[in-house]
């Protein structure tokens, strides 16, 4: 009796050290799983089921343009958005102020997903290649946050320089936007900006400044205006600045001569207007000659760390300091110095068009014409200030063909569809990029 309770007692032990090991196994696979799905959740492509929430299509309500139509340049419905733009109901439609602005960043999260900014990189290789952009601005805080949120992304640096001039509600409604982002932020120190003067460089080289101390893992910087708009993707400007492998893109040809007066010449800020003084420069402290450009640039780190540490080049940017336009001939000029990273030979062969460089697409009025008789682009669709095209919906079928990266300009407050129907094909082409 005593031995068969006990082999009763010997099989209850094992069939309870049975259940506790297959409860173990259980357990194991369980957390096995859990842990091969959270690896395969980490490492596969960005999920496209939530991406509905990020499309564009529903910022018009109201209105029935359609950007299809509009971006294969079909000419009755570019005719309904000049038409549409003349109606009093446009007129009266309302528009954010700042103040709207600053009420909205109140609350970070609502303003995220109220203006439907991309808040994770959409592909690996966007990850892995975080760029800088320097962003100059003075006015029109709707269209600032409408190129923001085009170009944001959450691996890239924005410095964003507010003209001292500025309204102080402007200025409160930028900071109130850049508080919303972890690599979003001011200028460290503001410029009053004067058209044609050096203050217009200064504003870009304290933005160059701050981004080069914000983050070392940027690879190259591009700088913008207000009235700038991508006419790529994020993932297609990488790809673009890859294939560079290092080497800058900017406009850069050689000086025409009835230009030379504006470094020749030693100019001030007289109530203002920049002032030809009359008085003859010194030569420029440099052995390659100077060259003709713009503004704008695409120039990699290495170039910025050149800018901003090499003596010789600060010490031609202290003797242009003076000039007339300087922006114009500056980094046209520092990219013609072969020791300077990136750059090129002063070799007329070298010479680098507007619309050879991938930095800003911009429509001139003198130079508009009949493509087929040579003109280098067709009539602006838009209206002209000083002499350049603000673009309207029937230049985009031709422009969104072009290989910049940007196009200069666009004025929601003169044309909002031509903003519109772009923005809505860079966001739909940057969020399906990767799920064909």
């Amino acid at each position: 009796m005593h031995g068969r309770s006990q082999t009763h007692s010997e099989m209850l032990r094992r069939k309870l050290r049975h259940c506790h090991n297959l409860r173990f196994k259980f357990l194991l696979v369980l957390i096995f799983t859990a842990g091969t799905l959270s690896l395969i959740k980490i490492h596969q492509k960005p999920s496209y089921i939530h991406h509905g929430r990020l499309e564009l299509t529903d910022e018009y309500p109201h209105s029935n343009i359609n950007c299809s139509k509009i971006l294969q340049g079909d000419p009755e419905e570019i005719q309904k958005v000049k038409l549409e733009l003349l109606t009093v109901s446009f007129k009266k439609s309302l528009k954010l102020t700042p103040n709207d602005y600053i009420n909205m960043t109140t609350d970070c999260n609502s303003f995220i997903k109220r203006r439907k900014y991309i808040m994770q990189p959409l592909s690996k290789e966007e990850a892995e290649f975080p760029i800088a952009y320097s962003i100059v601005i003075y006015h029109k805080i709707n269209m600032f946050d409408r190129l923001l949120r085009s170009i944001y992304a959450p691996q890239n640096y924005y410095c964003i320089h507010v003209d001292k001039k500025s309204p102080e509600s402007f200025l409160a409604a930028v900071k109130g936007i850049a508080s919303c982002f972890d690599n979003v932020f001011v200028a460290s120190q503001l410029e009053s900006v004067v058209y044609a003067s050096w203050s217009r460089v200064q504003a870009d080289l304290n933005c160059m400044k701050d981004l080069y101390r914000r983050s070392a893992s940027w690879k190259y910087l591009i700088n913008l205006c207000g009235m700038d708009f991508p006419i790529k993707t994020n993932q297609e400007i990488v790809e673009k600045l890859k294939a560079l492998k290092g080497e800058n893109s900017l406009e850069t040809e050689k000086m025409p001569s009835n230009k030379e007066t504006r470094w020749k010449k030693h100019y001030e800020v007289v109530d203002g207007k920049v002032k030809n003084m009359g008085i003859d420069k010194q030569r420029p402290p440099l052995n390659t000659p100077i060259f003709s450009g713009s503004a704008y640039f695409v120039v990699s780190r290495r170039f910025v760390e050149y800018v901003l540490e090499n003596n010789k080049i600060l010490t031609f940017i202290e003797w242009a300091k003076d000039t007339y336009s300087p922006d114009e001939y500056l980094w046209a000029t520092i990219q013609r110095i072969p020791e300077v990273p990136g750059a090129v030979s002063a070799s007329d062969k070298y010479d680098v068009s507007d619309m050879n460089a991938l930095a800003r697409f911009v429509k001139w009025h003198y130079f508009e014409g009949d493509v087929s008789r040579g003109a280098p682009y067709p009539p602006c669709n838009g209206i002209h200030i000083r002499s350049v095209c603000v673009f309207g919906v029937g230049d985009l079928n031709w422009m969104l063909r072009k290989h910049h990266f940007f196009a200069n300009k666009f004025d929601t407050d003169f044309d909002p569809f031509a903003v519109h129907c772009l923005e809505e094909y860079l966001r739909d082409k940057a969020l399906y990029q990767h799920s064909h």
